[in-house]
C-alpha cells in the first residue's frame, strides 16, 4: 500500500521466510474476532507463504479469496483486520480495504467494532446461482459450439488441463482460479466483455463455501474437472448435442 510515496511491503512477520503462492496462506485462530481475550501479536504464527503482487491490497484480496475458497475463513466466524494484518505482515488498512471489497461482493459482512463475518450460505443460494449462470452461459456456449472453429477450442486445452492438475492434488484455491479461467476463456470467444464480467462474478460467488460443507471434496473437484475436458472434446468435435448435454449437467452440479 503506497502512502506518502512509500510502498508498504507484504512480508512474513516475526522473521518468517517467504515461501509459495497466495493459495498456501493459512488463517490463524487468533485472527477470529477483533477483541479476542488473550490475543497477542507474538501468538500469530509466521505465514507459510508470501504473496507477490504490486498492490498490497491486491495481494491481500487474493490471499483472502484463496482462504475463503479453501475453507480457512469459516462461514459465520468473525475475523479482525488487525489480527489478519499481523498474519500477513502488513498494517490493518489493506486488509480492511480487501475485506470491504469482499463485503461488496457479498462474501463477508461488516460487524461494527469487531471485524468481518464470513457469509453463511445454504444449498438454496448455491442452486439459485447455478440457475442464473446456466441461463447466461448455456445459450452462449451452444451458439459458440456452432460457430467457433475447432482450432480455437484446441487452444483452450491448457486451461482445461490446469483444472485437472489442481483437482488431482486437491488444491481448492488453485482449482477455483483455473475453473474460472476456463469458463472465462470459453465465454470470451463471444466477444462480449460485459458478459464475461457478469458471468465471472456469479462464478466466484458460487465457489464460496456452504455453512454446512465449508470444504469441497477432492472427488468433486476431479469430477468437475473431467467435465471440462469432456466439454472441450465435444466442442472440438462440434458435437452440439453432446455439448448441450454436458453444459446442462455441469451447471446442475452447481460447483463448476
Amino acid at each position: 500500500m503506497e502512502q506518502g510515496g512509500a510502498r508498504e511491503e507484504v512480508r512474513p512477520p516475526y522473521g518468517g521466510a517467504a515461501a509459495g503462492p497466495a493459495s498456501a496462506v493459512r488463517v490463524p485462530e487468533q485472527a477470529r474476532g477483533e477483541h479476542t481475550h488473550g490475543e497477542h501479536p507474538h501468538e500469530v504464527p509466521a505465514p507459510r507463504a508470501q504473496v507477490r503482487r504490486h498492490s498490497v491490497r491486491g495481494q491481500i484480496l487474493e490471499a483472502l479469496r484463496a482462504a475463503l475458497v479453501d475453507g480457512e475463513l469459516v462461514p459465520g466466524q468473525v475475523y479482525s483486520a488487525p489480527a489478519l494484518g499481523a498474519r500477513f505482515g502488513v498494517s490493518a488498512t489493506p486488509v480492511r480495504e480487501a475485506m470491504q471489497r469482499l463485503a461488496t461482493e457479498g462474501a463477508v459482512e461488516v460487524v461494527p467494532n469487531r471485524g468481518f463475518r464470513v457469509a453463511e450460505r445454504g444449498p438454496r443460494e448455491l442452486a439459485e446461482l447455478a440457475e442464473v449462470r446456466a441461463l447466461i452461459e448455456v445459450p452462449v456456449m451452444l451458439r459458440l459450439a456452432r460457430t467457433v472453429p475447432p482450432a480455437r477450442w484446441c487452444a483452450l486445452r491448457p486451461l482445461a488441463d490446469a483444472t485437472v492438475a489442481a483437482a488431482a492434488v486437491g488444491d481448492r484455491a488453485s482449482y477455483a482460479e483455473a475453473d474460472r479461467a476456463f469458463h472465462g476463456a470459453v465465454l470470451a470467444l463471444a466477444g462480449n466483455h460485459s458478459l464475461v464480467a457478469v458471468a465471472d462474478d456469479l462464478h466466484r460467488r458460487s465457489q464460496w463455501p456452504l455453512v454446512d460443507n465449508p470444504v469441497t471434496r477432492r472427488a468433486d473437484l476431479l469430477a468437475d474437472a473431467s467435465e471440462h475436458t469432456a466439454l472441450l472434446d465435444a466442442l472440438i468435435a462440434q458435437d452440439v448435442a453432446v455439448v448441450q448435454s454436458l453444459v446442462r449437467e455441469h451447471f446442475a452440479g452447481a460447483d463448476g
